[in-house]
């Protein structure tokens, strides 16, 4: 049994169940024993929403996997303003600077978006299980391979891809990876900011295209919600 940072105990046998379920690339070629091992060094902890588990510029002490939840990574501009970069969903990492030999800051923020659960291995306990199983390392490699990825991929549509493409394109990817499913629909709780931000496009922009969308009847737009009935018929509707 372990105890999350609010005092309540989760049980072994139920981290080891959601992360079998899981399948987190991060602990991807590990028998069930070099499984536990590596398990047995993290701490579970239960974030509410809207709370920065790592702050860019300050020490990379710490990484996360997600088993529940969402949470996002963000720069800030010297004006203040909040750039969203990636979603974290449950699986997924953050904080790989941590197991970097040589002591460095974080890149970027992370915050989490929903109330979520992660396990969090210290910088001094991920350090000797990477030198002791290198495939922790590799692992990482390969995240951060996706991540330059996903980089790429919105570079070329912030060249490439018109207003209307990037915001579809945003919608849909939160769709899979956020979206909570009602019987016909997915509903997003999310702002006109955070769309703005993620598709590179303006505030103003994105409103004249989700009320043009609400009337073509692709969406329903209300205050931080956007329920989209197929998120596949936006992305053809902008082609």
């Amino acid at each position: 049994m372990k105890e999350s940072a609010s005092g309540q105990v989760i049980a072994t046998c139920d981290i080891t169940a959601r992360v079998t379920e899981l399948a987190p690339r991060f602990l991807e070629g590990f028998d069930r024993g070099n499984l536990a091992t590596i398990l047995g060094e993290a701490t579970p902890r239960r974030f509410r929403a809207r709370t920065v588990i790592a702050s860019e510029g300050r020490p990379a002490d710490k990484v996360f996997l997600m088993l529940d939840g969402l949470a996002r990574t963000f720069t800030t501009t010297q004006q203040g303003e909040k750039v969203i970069l990636l979603w974290i969903s449950a699986g997924d990492t953050a904080g790989g600077r941590a197991f970097l030999s040589q002591p460095m800051d974080y890149l970027l923020s992370t915050e989490t978006v929903t109330d979520s659960v992660a396990l969090v291995w210290n910088r001094n306990a991920i350090l000797p299980l990477a030198k002791r199983y290198p495939r922790l390392l590799e692992n990482a490699l390969l995240i951060a391979s996706d991540y330059l990825a996903a980089y790429r991929d919105i570079h070329v549509a912030a060249s490439h891809d018109s207003a209307s493409q990037r915001i579809a394109q945003v919608l849909n990817k939160l769709a899979r990876r956020k979206g909570q499913r009602d019987s016909e629909s997915t509903i997003l709780d999310v702002s006109n900011e955070e769309l703005a931000n993620e598709a590179s496009v303006t505030i103003f922009t994105v409103s004249r295209l989700l009320s043009k969308w609400q009337r073509e009847g692709l969406l329903v737009k209300s205050r931080g919600r956007i329920v989209v009935p197929s998120p596949e018929a936006l992305i053809r509707s902008v082609r």
